[in-house]
C-alpha cells in the first residue's frame, strides 16, 4: 500500500530545497589555484593513510606538495581543515545521493520516511567508518566544531526533514546525529563492534519513524 503522501514525506518535498543551499560545494578559485589545491589534497591524502592523523604534520603535507608551509596554513588553517577539505568530496557524493539518488537513500522512486531514514543512517555509518580518524579531527578541532560544519547542518536538516511529524524533529535529528558523532563511534565501535553499533542506531530510528 503506498504511504501517505500527505504526511512528513509530503512536508520532506515542500521544503527540501534548503538542503541545495546547505550541500557541500567545490571551492570557488582559479584554474591554478584549484591545480594546487589538488596536489595539496593528493599529498595529504597519501601522508594520512601512511602515517595516519596523529603522525601527520603540516610541514610533511607542504613538502610533500611543494608548497610553502606559511601558503597551506592560509588555504587550510590547520590540521583540522586540512581533514574537512579531505572529506568534502566524500561528503558531496553522499549529499548528491541524497538529493538526487534512487529510493531509499534519495526522493527518486519515493521511499517512505523510515525506508529513508534507515537509508540515511546506514550510508552515513559507511561513510563515517571508511574516514573515522579525518572525521573525528574535524569535529573535535575546538569545542563545538562539529556542529559549526556545513556538512553537519546537512545532515541535520535532512534528518529534521524526515521526522516533521514529529512534535520536536529539530531537537530529534540532534539527538539521533549524536549517535553517530565521530568521537563517540571510535569510543564504542572497539568496545561494542561496527555490527552492534549499527544495530543500535537502526533500532534508534524505528523509535523515531513508526511508519
Amino acid at each position: 500500500m503506498p504511504h501517505d503522501r500527505t504526511g512528513p514525506e509530503s512536508a520532506y518535498a515542500s521544503t527540501a530545497d534548503e538542503l541545495l543551499v546547505l550541500r557541500t560545494s567545490p571551492p570557488k578559485e582559479r584554474a591554478d589555484a584549484a591545480r594546487n589545491r589538488a596536489t595539496v589534497l593528493i599529498a595529504a591524502a597519501d601522508l594520512f593513510r601512511r602515517h595516519g592523523v596523529d603522525g601527520l604534520s603540516m610541514d610533511a603535507v607542504a613538502a610533500a606538495a611543494g608548497v610553502g608551509k606559511g601558503t597551506l596554513f592560509r588555504r587550510f588553517g590547520d590540521k583540522a581543515g586540512l581533514a574537512a577539505a579531505l572529506l568534502d568530496e566524500e561528503e558531496r557524493v553522499l549529499q548528491e545521493a541524497i538529493l538526487f539518488g534512487k529510493a531509499p537513500l534519495g526522493p527518486v522512486g519515493d521511499p517512505a520516511p523510515r525506508e529513508r531514514l534507515h537509508a540515511f543512517v546506514d550510508a552515513y555509518l559507511d561513510y563515517l567508518l571508511a574516514h573515522l580518524p579525518l572525521v573525528r579531527m574535524s569535529e573535535t578541532a575546538s569545542p563545538g566544531a562539529r556542529y559549526r560544519i556545513g556538512a553537519y547542518r546537512f545532515w541535520h536538516r535532512h534528518v529534521a526533514l524526515i521526522l516533521a511529524g514529529r512534535a520536536d524533529p529539530d531537537a530529534d535529528a540532534h539527538s539521533l546525529l549524536a549517535t553517530l558523532g565521530a568521537e563517540h563511534v571510535q569510543a564504542v565501535v572497539g568496545e561494542l563492534g561496527q555490527a552492534r553499533v549499527r544495530r543500535a542506531a537502526s533500532d534508534l530510528v524505528d523509535a523515531l519513524v513508526s511508519g
